[in-house]
């Protein structure tokens, strides 16, 4: 099984994806970012546009996760935002119909909860002083740019199914998409700062400055 949690920038995918892994042996997480990051750093800066606009993107990642969702012996879970109705269907579309039982999960939230979010996973301030760069300032921007496209592209019923999480915590959505995917996760014994810390560690290690 494939488990796609889309959702706007800043709308949690990462961290539920990794949370879902956490509570589900087996499990592993794919994240098509990285097919785009490689075709980025094979093109000049000044080509580097929206990677999910290259068809080479779209054609890598039906390829890697269809290899991993053959070769794995688990569940792969994958966080990436897809707003545009083709290339929605050029990946989850094509995956389908290669077979696969993709369950597709939108994570939505009112404007104002997704970008407190985005502000708080800035760790930006501290980075970018130690780094002396503003790249993960461009990156919030982005995503802020982004956000009424995303939130009412997915809103549609072709990007369900649909998961409100303003008044939830990552813990709750990852057992909700478990829930309606059909799998068993083990429970969840982290206490809230414990939960903080490790979702702060996976923010960190998910900061990109190229």
């Amino acid at each position: 099984m494939l488990v796609w949690i889309n959702g706007p920038f800043g709308g949690g995918k990462t961290a539920t994806a990794y949370e879902l892994a956490r509570r589900l042996p087996g499990s592993v997480v794919c994240d098509p970012e990285h097919v785009g990051f490689g075709l980025h750093r094979a093109l000049p800066r000044e080509l580097r546009g929206d990677f999910q606009d290259l068809r080479a993107w779209r054609d890598g990642v039906v390829e890697v996760l269809d290899l991993a969702a053959v070769r794995h012996p688990g569940t792969v879970i994958v966080p990436m935002t897809v707003v545009e109705p083709a290339y929605f269907e050029q990946t989850v579309g094509r995956l389908r119909e290669r077979g696969h039982d993709v369950r597709h999960f939108a994570l939505l939230a009112e404007r104002p909860t997704v970008v407190r979010r985005l502000r708080e996973r800035g760790l930006g301030r501290a980075v970018r002083v130690l780094r002396g760069t503003e790249a993960a300032l461009r990156r919030e921007s982005f995503a802020l740019r982004k956000l009424d496209l995303c939130l009412e592209r997915l809103r549609d019923p072709r990007f369900a199914e649909h998961l409100w999480t303003d008044r939830i915590g990552v813990p709750e959505v990852a057992s909700r998409v478990a829930a309606s995917a059909g799998l068993s996760l083990e429970p969840n014994t982290d206490s809230a700062l414990r939960g903080r810390i490790r979702r702060a560690g996976v923010s960190v290690r998910h900061i990109r400055f190229d």
